[in-house]
């Protein structure tokens, strides 16, 4: 089995004898200058690099600032609600105290039930749909309107 060079195609060969396209080395001068270009370019990149990082904080300075902004006017006038509506805020707290406990028996009663059911809950996908579907969407209403009173309630 003889591998001659002339049967493939000149795309499939490479020349890496030592006889390559030149014999000249090139001139320290050159290399130096090539060097010197390469440096100023990298110069000029971080340069560009670190105006968009500039910018990017920016950017992130004025978003964070409007954020704090809107934060405190928010706060601004859930506290002037609370001022306009003392007997309302007591009964969210109140509401809040009861439905805390609710929750607490809820998530008891959650965890019972994957106790009684682990087997089932990760071999069958029914078993597991029904845990979703009962208890999934009562958690997900009952956390939302335990976050609505502890706004309200401050």
């Amino acid at each position: 089995m003889s591998h001659d060079p002339a049967q493939y195609s000149p795309v499939f060969s490479i020349d890496v004898s030592a006889e390559a396209s030149s014999n000249t080395p090139p001139r320290p001068a050159e290399v130096g200058a090539a060097l010197l270009a390469l440096t100023r370019q990298l110069v000029e990149s971080q340069q560009r690099q670190n105006q968009l990082l500039d910018q990017i904080l920016q950017v992130n300075k004025q978003v964070l600032q409007a954020s704090n902004q809107a934060n405190t006017q928010r706060q601004n006038e859930l506290t002037q609600w609370r001022n306009a509506h003392p007997k309302l805020v007591r009964s969210c707290k109140q509401a809040l105290e009861t439905l805390s406990t609710v929750q607490t028996e809820f998530l008891q009663n959650l965890a019972d039930e994957v106790a009684d059911s682990k087997d089932g809950l990760s071999e069958s996908d029914y078993v597991f749909t029904e845990f979703l579907d009962r208890f999934g969407p009562r958690m997900a209403h009952l956390n939302g309107i335990l976050q609505v009173l502890n706004h309200l309630s401050g």
